[in-house]
């Protein structure tokens, strides 16, 4: 028997600006049907954090934007929230400070959802084995199941 979806996690980078349209159909198309709630994850490696901090004239060390709040506030958020309101469907913002593959896997670990939605471009293996692949270390290490779209 099919495992009931009651929550679910998209993962959301600045990569997925163009693809966000992909990734949201198929949130949507699972969401809508199951009354499953969405978790909107953007993972801010620090040096990007700090440069958004910087850009508010908030100083980093005082705490004033924490990265939930900063997610909320992104570009690559506010258009997945945006449709979600408009299809009736919950959903939570989450910002985490950190490795993309580590901090998609913790999260879905602690929120226990039954779901992982992530994009990704195609790579060599000799590009994969040079420069890593967060995709692959998310489809590797969730506790749930995975659904990857791939970016054109």
């Amino acid at each position: 028997m099919a495992r009931q979806v009651k929550s679910l996690l998209l993962a959301v980078g600045p990569n997925d600006h163009d693809h966000v349209t992909v990734l949201l159909d198929e949130a949507i198309g699972i969401a809508e049907p199951t009354g499953a709630t969405v978790y909107l994850l953007h993972v801010f490696p620090r040096e990007e954090y700090n440069d958004l901090l910087s850009e508010m004239d908030v100083e980093p060390t005082t705490g004033q934007l924490p990265p939930d709040e900063l997610a909320v506030r992104h570009e690559s958020i506010r258009t997945p929230a945006g449709l979600l309101e408009k299809h009736g469907i919950d959903y939570a913002v989450r910002g985490i400070i950190g490795n993309p593959a580590r901090e998609i896997v913790h999260l879905a670990e602690e929120i226990d959802v039954d779901r992982v939605l992530l994009g990704g471009a195609k790579r060599s293996p000799a590009g994969k084995a040079v420069f890593g692949d967060h995709a692959q270390q998310v489809l590797l290490n969730a506790p749930c199941p995975v659904t990857y779209i791939q970016r054109d």
